[in-house]
């Protein structure tokens, strides 16, 4: 019998280990979740933000074996829920979901935030846009957005927008109309997006941006013409122009929503999530859902989520300095 070699005794061994690290990886990713999964809202029960949480947490659930608990963090313009998200340990039980507030509290509150939004979260997946829609009643004299500017232009500080409270996407919207148009409006800040939508209905006001879901119906009944909506044309209002169409592109204000998780987490956990997030959004009769409650679909992955986080960080970081835009 030929005597054992000590290097391939040690060679044979490393790969034996090495071998039994791998498939212990691939163990506890296909176990994944072992209980339930924590889903952080920053927002009260029965907002858009919730809506969207709790539908797709119902979605997906069946995959994870495990139940998706809600958990509303609400306060602080939505720092005290994603907060809970970055303090989290980093092991995919605890999850997020965040709307663009993620992307333009850095700049609204700046040294004061409790995190860093780039470092301090891994992106899973930009899931679904809410647009907003530039509003009017029918009984004004404005039939188009380029009808509004051009009285806006004529008649300084007589245009009056409502707008639904600091750093939210509908007074956002608001500033980067004016910032693109030149024209000087006066803003009328309502505490919320509801008070601010009774304000223009009882008309208070001669304009304001609304969510899709809030003004869908209002147009359908006639009492509101809508002149243009945010980032394209919207699935439930396909006749109303974009407002790039209208000659405004730069007017991009949305509610868009994402998840996230903490940073450090599990590469097979963040791509577990992920292509349930994708194989979600893909499903036509959920994507129908998602319409018709005020969403449109986005399902982007976590790198292109990435690149939009750090794009539209940048990009109202300066839209909020022109602005001089501070939080309540």
């Amino acid at each position: 019998m030929k005597p054992i070699d000590r290097r391939n005794l040690i060679a044979a061994a490393c790969a034996l280990s090495g071998a039994s690290l791998i498939g212990s990886n691939s163990v506890r990713a296909q176990v994944y979740p072992q209980r339930p999964v924590k889903l952080i809202v920053p927002y009260p029960a029965g907002g858009g933000t919730d809506v969207l949480a709790r539908l797709l947490a119902q979605k997906i659930e069946g995959e994870f074996s495990q139940p998706i608990v809600i958990d509303n963090r609400a306060g602080g313009a939505s720092l005290i829920g994603t907060r809970a998200v970055s303090d989290s340990p980093a092991d995919g039980y605890t999850i997020g979901v965040v709307d663009s507030a993620f992307v333009t509290n850095p700049s609204l509150f700046k040294d004061n935030i409790p995190y860093d939004t780039r470092k301090d979260f891994t992106p899973v997946s930009l899931l679904t846009r809410t647009q907003l829609v530039l509003s009017v009643l029918s009984s004004s004299k404005f039939n188009t957005a380029q009808e509004l500017v051009a009285y806006g232009k004529a008649n300084p500080g007589k245009l009056t927008f409502a707008s639904a409270g600091n750093g939210s996407p509908p007074h956002l919207a608001g500033e980067q109309f004016r910032q693109a148009t030149g024209i000087d409006m006066v803003t009328v800040p309502y505490r919320g997006g509801a008070p601010a939508m009774t304000g223009f209905l009882g008309g208070d006001v001669d304009f304001t941006f609304a969510v899709v879901a809030t003004i869908a119906t209002q147009i359908a009944s006639g009492k509101v013409r809508g002149l243009a909506v945010t980032r394209g044309r919207a699935p439930q209002l396909p006749d109303i122009p974009g407002m790039e169409e209208v000659g405004y592109p730069s007017v991009t204000s949305t509610s868009d929503m994402g998840m996230v998780v903490k940073t450090g987490t599990p590469a097979a956990v963040v791509e577990k999530l992920e292509g349930l997030c994708l194989t979600a959004l893909k499903d036509e009769q959920f994507r129908a859902l998602l319409i018709q409650r005020g969403f449109q679909p986005l399902g982007l992955t976590g790198a292109d989520y990435r690149i939009y986080i750090d794009r539209e960080i940048d990009a109202w970081a300066k839209v909020i300095e022109t602005g001089n835009i501070k939080p309540e």
